[in-house]
């Protein structure tokens, strides 16, 4: 279990300006050693100091393209800092300003879960052996997962690319079994037009995933049920809600959302994608944007001449990612310029192999 080391007793009495002046000078001062990554998810007060900037597997590979830096601080949760370290030169060190930033969807699909359900599986006839059914994983999961699909000849995907890395597949194998997020792969199986009682959620826990052997049979796309809680709080009331007080609004949002959500939205695509959405939109356009606060409240600070607003009522947050506070960052600068790397993450070389493999699969797709 990784514990987060303790600040030195001097960082508690810093103020915000005091902190973020010193992460400047300590960012100049390890310039040519150093390189800071943030997720677009981040809270501003770090998301300025990045030298690159963008969605997880994006920034991981950026990242590895940049072997003179030695440190990557990746300002992002655990399964980002893992990839990074997969994709990072041998001599580079990743790591994370706090080690409680993780992701909770991630977290729901565990390599002893998951192998138990292909034992299930296996068990009840559903297939003959581990190739009949195909595992993708999204981005979004421990390198241990990885590693797991990687073994079994699967495929990474991403939120940008989920439909495509599922075609393939449904043309590679009798089935799929996709985690660990549900709402991406019900949002994906519903564009490729597979029928809804082709696609079943795998309740964890559950003898069989709770299904008859016979319904499995007939599955093609198995889901496993995780999902992203910041996600899951756009509902479609509130698009609804939006579209009655301006008729003109468009709704966008991330297909980690609930299905009902995203096949009532104007439009739904990855992180990357909502903001290149909004930038490519007219002066004076209405957006309602369902996705992480932090990115909604920047996009509005980088387009003043829009009205953009989150979805929902209440502030959706990723409170893991929130860990990340400035003082952490500074602190973790400090031990560098002291010599010290502190909160490294570091992935075993059997487990960065073969989720490589699931990750090279991706790009080749």
């Amino acid at each position: 279990m990784l514990i987060q080391q303790d600040l030195g007793r001097e960082y508690y009495s810093l103020g915000r300006d005091e902190v973020l002046g010193r992460i400047a000078a300590r960012k100049a001062e390890l310039a040519d050693k150093l390189l800071i990554l943030c997720h677009h998810y981040q809270q501003q007060d770090l998301f300025q100091f990045a030298d690159l900037t963008g969605d997880s597997l994006k920034l991981s590979r950026e990242a590895a393209q940049i072997s003179d830096r030695e440190f990557l601080i990746f300002c992002g949760v655990h399964f980002m800092a893992e990839a990074a370290d997969i994709l990072a030169a041998s001599h580079q060190k990743v790591m994370l300003p706090h080690l409680h930033a993780g992701c909770p969807m991630a977290d729901m699909a565990t390599t002893g879960a998951v192998e138990q359900a292909y034992k299930e599986l296996l068990l009840a006839g559903i297939m003959a052996d581990e190739k009949d059914m195909v595992p993708v994983t999204y981005v979004n999961s421990s390198a241990a997962i990885k590693a797991f699909v990687g073994e079994r000849e699967g495929s990474v995907c991403t939120s940008s690319n989920g439909e495509k890395v599922l075609q393939w597949a449904l043309k590679k194998g009798e089935k799929v079994f996709f985690f660990p997020d549900e709402h991406l792969g019900r949002n994906s199986a519903a564009a490729l037009g597979v029928p809804d009682e082709q696609v079943l959620l795998w309740r964890r826990g559950e003898v069989l995933g709770g299904h008859s052997v016979e319904d499995l049979q007939q599955a093609k796309i198995l889901l496993w049920d995780g999902y992203c809680e910041v996600h899951m709080r756009f509902l479609p009331e509130h698009i609804s809600q939006w579209k009655i007080k301006e008729p003109d609004i468009n709704i966008i949002v991330h297909p980690e959302c609930p299905r009902d959500v995203v096949s009532i939205a104007d439009q739904y695509g990855s992180t990357e994608a909502i903001i290149a959405a909004v930038a490519a939109s007219k002066p004076g356009s209405k957006w309602a944007v369902g996705t992480e606060i932090n990115l909604v409240e920047r996009l509005a600070m980088q387009h003043p001449d829009k009205e953009i607003h989150l979805l929902a009522p209440t502030t959706c947050q990723c409170t893991t990612m929130d860990c990340n506070q400035p003082v952490y960052l500074l602190w973790l600068l400090d031990n560098l310029a002291a010599g010290k790397v502190k909160n490294q993450i570091t992935v075993s070389p059997e487990i960065a192999a073969n989720a490589k493999k699931a990750l090279e699969q991706m790009l080749a797709i």
